[in-house]
């Protein structure tokens, strides 16, 4: 029997990667070397499965000889985790209700998944450690087939809880209030109000309803010029077309405009298609280029290191962007994903809003965010440039968020005059 799940599980692992790898071709746009990606992909594709694998495992260990029960815990295992790749898939060719059911089914299980594991490999420690330094009482030891029964019980529960209040999260936005001092003259303005947001992920998981609440609290916040540090869009711009999402985008509202750069989503969904539908939709994109407003501040914006991946090419150098600027006006910087931070300190900028971690988003991750870059979220100033890494508005995958609020920033610019 043991052999048969083994089985089971590869059939579907196979039909995964070959549809994971259909997928990434269509996508790659025929335009990057994509050899690199594909063995990364591979990777991560191989450690999502083998998670699902430690899954079944436990699960099986329940069961006995009930063979029926074995069976669901099998195929169902198997059928959540295959269900995102495949619906992302099947989206690419037709756009349905059975599409939306799969990435739905399967966004939550990414979610369920990572909690599941984390508590089953959590139990696995502690009986670990008890092999050799006996410590669990004798109500334990002796009644091992109720503890199994009581211990999953509380693991399913539990995970459960935390997927319905991390759901719930993900719809109520923190507004995150800012302010900061720039030792240089706007023209005749004494402070500049901005409100940004970032990684909204529009497509299947965050649509028109979603937007529509996001719109209105940031145009409740009466900003003069709205700002969107990257990855508006999800993967696939098709099902924000099929929506007509866009026609909310166009309700944002401010003084000075709404500015945005593309982040890594746009790239991965195709970034030609994600430009034109968002400056369709009165986004003003800003592609390594300046732009002076009210003569008075500046605001710069930055490919998204992804173009060298998906297209072959190499983004601008900052200091190549401002080439030219009045350095004695402040500077605004939009970059998505937060490394080299330094760089904007060499350039002078004295506000860099960038996104794309998610504070990871889900409890524990954002551990790793921590660890990868040198501020996973939040404010910090280095010299006289002030940062803010945004944990995102939206998220991707799970339509869960257990780390944090989703957020809006609100931010006043108070210049020296």
């Amino acid at each position: 029997m043991g052999l048969l799940y083994v089985y089971y599980f590869c059939n579907a692992l196979e039909i995964l990667h070959n549809i994971s790898f259909s997928a990434k071709n269509a996508i790659s746009q025929k335009t990057m070397k994509n050899y690199g990606f594909v063995i990364f992909f591979s990777i991560v594709l191989i450690i999502y499965s083998l998670l699902n694998y430690y899954i079944i495992r436990r699960g099986l260990s329940l069961t006995g000889d009930n063979t029926v029960l074995r069976m669901i815990i099998i195929w169902g295992v198997v059928l959540l985790s295959s269900s995102f790749i495949a619906g992302r898939f099947a989206e690419r060719i037709t756009i349905n209700g059975f599409t939306t059911t799969f990435i739905w089914i399967g966004s939550f299980w990414l979610g369920i998944m990572v909690y599941l594991v984390f508590q089953l490999a959590l139990v696995d420690l502690l009986k670990g450690i008890n092999k050799f330094i006996p410590y669990f009482p004798d109500f334990i030891v002796n009644n091992p087939v109720k503890t199994r029964m009581i211990t999953a019980v509380v693991i399913v529960f539990s995970t459960i809880l935390i997927t319905i209040v991390g759901h719930v999260n993900t719809w109520f936005p923190a507004v995150t209030k800012l302010d900061i001092g720039v030792n240089k003259k706007a023209g005749v303005l004494k402070e500049l109000h901005i409100v940004a947001f970032s990684d909204v992920h529009l497509g299947t998981i965050i649509e028109k309803r979603h937007l529509k609440g996001i719109v209105k609290r940031v145009n409740a916040l009466s900003p003069d010029i709205i700002l969107i540090p990257g990855d508006i869009i999800d993967e696939d711009i098709a099902p924000v077309i099929h929506n007509n999402v866009g026609e909310i985008l166009t309700q944002l509202s401010a003084k000075y405009g709404v500015y945005a750069v593309t982040g890594n989503h746009e790239y991965i969904g195709g970034v030609d298609k994600a430009k034109k539908y968002l400056k369709d939709h009165q986004i003003n994109l800003l592609n390594d280029s300046v732009v002076l407003i009210d003569s008075s501040f500046y605001i710069a914006g930055r490919e998204d290191i992804s173009i060298k991946q998906f297209k072959g090419q190499k983004r601008k150098d900052l200091p190549e962007i401002l080439k030219g600027i009045d350095t004695s006006l402040p500077l605004i910087l939009l970059d998505h994903q937060p490394f080299n931070l330094s760089e904007a300190q060499s350039a002078g900028v004295d506000l860099q809003l960038s996104g794309h971690t998610h504070n990871g988003q889900i409890w524990p991750l954002n551990y790793i965010t921590d660890w990868i870059f040198e501020k996973g979220a939040g404010y910090f100033q280095k010299g006289l440039t002030h940062y803010y890494i945004s944990s995102g508005i939206g998220g991707w995958g799970p339509p869960i968020r257990t780390n944090g609020r989703p957020e809006i920033i609100q931010i006043k610019m108070k210049f020296n005059n």
